[in-house]
């Protein structure tokens, strides 16, 4: 199976990914690595890249070549972005990095890093409607989209880093730095004609490794359970909260904040105060974390080139298959169940009365239901509901996340504990927990009729007659097996559902 490596060569951080490339246009991440380089350190003087950041650079980049050889990866694709694109010595030093690391540096343009950026967005997020900002180290990247179509984008050649060392040489406070930060950004705004086209429908979304930190941090003070900062939401006056706390700490005391990489601390201030004009100029009530941006841009272009020209239409059902095929689960099983499902969930919709939305729980719970037994056959569905859980799940949101996982979790044996109630509190109620018992007793029923794996059950009408369910199945074999596993569940249906199964 190929592997490819990509690395990855910012103004701040160096990284390089390891990427298994699946059938059909999938991949997955397997490995990465990652060095602080502050590779466009000091370059605000003269322009030139320092011979201190080139050396730790080159050392960096031996380190991922050597990585990369102990996966026996032949192919290696390595951008570097703000930077070195900006550098008055950019061609020795890619020639220099060249001749001793054995990696060919491709210098994006600053279209090209925003057209990846924006591909690794809308591939990953479901978001109809967005302006995308990215704070990096040397360089800020807006990207305005409608209808998953890129209409207009901008490059400010000033990040985190710079704008640090900008403003932190005049003998002003961490509070005064910031000022003067959100008034430089509001002045560069202010000649960004298209902004005033941003509606009230339009979500903030906010990429790059400033950003992932600022979605830890709050869900450290939310004591979430759930560690994924991708399509995380904070509000406003939560983000508020978190940088006025920063700005009145110091720099130890923020390098000890968890979920802030110590080499990250000094320049996120920076960071989060680029982006409070966005909020004054576009009125924003709330910013979307991204876990995804460039890197998956570049990974989508090498896996699945057409969505260059046309982006996946279905997020979900895409980042779903790609779970499929790498946990190697039998996928003519794994359709049926999600058929029968959703043949259940409409025959039955005059019991449960779910909104449609609810179909993409389900849908996640069917198509991971057994990706478990993977690791191990005996209580497979924990297993499941971890992965589900974990796992590069995109186009869906963390709440319809965690009631998949439930649901996959207890659609077995039901045994919906009250701690899981209270440990996931930040997503679920306590009527989500009906709800969750009835999307599971459905997965139940569906994947019982299909027990023997051979698609013998095509179809299912349900007739509900007084305090029966009478479910007729349309079949072409023997289905007794699955039958009989299906009325299994014939007492957990009726305590859930207030009804008798019968099926035929």
């Amino acid at each position: 199976m190929e592997k490819i490596g990509i690395i990855d060569l910012g103004s701040n951080v160096a990284r390089l990914v390891i990427v298994e490339i699946l059938a059909d246009g999938h991949f997955m991440v397997v490995d990465q690595i990652k060095e602080n380089v502050r590779l466009g350190q000091d370059m605000e003087r003269d322009g030139y890249l320092k011979p201190q950041r080139i050396a730790e650079t080159l050392k960096t980049l031996k380190m991922f070549r050597k990585l990369c050889d102990a996966y026996g990866i032949e192919r290696i694709i390595a951008v570097a972005t703000a930077a070195v694109r900006r550098a008055k010595n950019q061609r020795s030093f890619l020639e220099e990095v060249a001749t001793n690391c054995g990696i060919k540096l491709k210098v994006l343009s600053a279209e090209e890093e925003a057209m990846y950026v924006y591909r690794g967005i809308i591939n990953t997020m479901d978001i109809p409607k967005g302006l995308i900002v990215e704070v990096s180290g040397g360089s800020t990247k807006i990207i305005y989209y409608n209808r998953r179509s890129l209409l207009n984008f901008k490059t400010l050649p000033f990040g985190a880093i710079t704008l640090t060392e900008l403003f932190q040489n005049d003998g002003l406070t961490q509070q005064q730095q910031a000022e003067k930060i959100e008034e430089f950004f509001t002045e560069q705004l202010a000649g960004i004609e298209w902004l005033k086209d941003i509606d009230a429908e339009t979500k903030l979304i906010l990429v790059g490794g400033s950003f992932r930190s600022l979605g830890r941090i709050s869900k450290m003070m939310r004591k979430s359970p759930y560690p994924i900062v991708h399509n995380y939401h904070i509000p406003v006056d939560e983000y508020e909260a978190i940088y006025a706390k920063l700005l009145d700490m110091g720099l130890d005391r923020k390098k000890r904040i968890r979920g802030i990489s110590s080499n990250r601390a000094d320049i996120l201030p920076s960071a989060l105060a680029a982006i409070r004009p966005f909020m004054k100029v576009c009125g924003f009530d709330e910013m979307v974390i991204s876990g995804c941006g460039l890197r998956e841009g570049l990974m989508f272009n090498y896996a699945m080139p057409s969505t260059f020209e046309r982006p996946i239409s279905d997020v979900l059902g895409y980042s779903l298959r790609t779970l499929v095929k790498y946990y190697n689960c039998n996928e003519k099983h794994v359709d049926q169940v999600l058929s029968l499902c959703i043949q259940l969930f409409k025959q039955l919709r005059v019991l449960h009365k779910f909104p449609r939305q609810y179909l993409r729980i389900l849908k996640v719970s069917a198509m991971l239901h057994d990706s478990g037994s993977r690791i191990k056959y005996y209580d497979y569905q924990k297993h499941s509901a971890y992965i589900t859980l974990n796992s590069a799940l995109y186009g869906i949101s963390q709440r319809e996340i965690v009631m998949s996982a439930l649901v996959t979790s207890v659609y077995i044996n039901d045994d919906f504990a009250p701690s899981d109630l209270v440990r996931y509190k930040e997503f679920i109620t306590e009527e989500d927990v009906d709800t969750i018992r009835k999307i599971a007793i459905m997965l139940r029923v569906a994947e019982a009729l299909d027990r023997s794996m051979d698609g013998n059950v095509v179809g299912i009408t349900c007739d509900i007659l007084g305090d029966s369910v009478i479910m007729k199945t349309e079949v072409k074999g023997d289905v007794s097996l699955e039958i009989k596993e299906a009325m299994t569940a014939a007492q957990d249906f009726r305590r859930i559902f207030k009804k008798n199964l019968d099926i035929l």
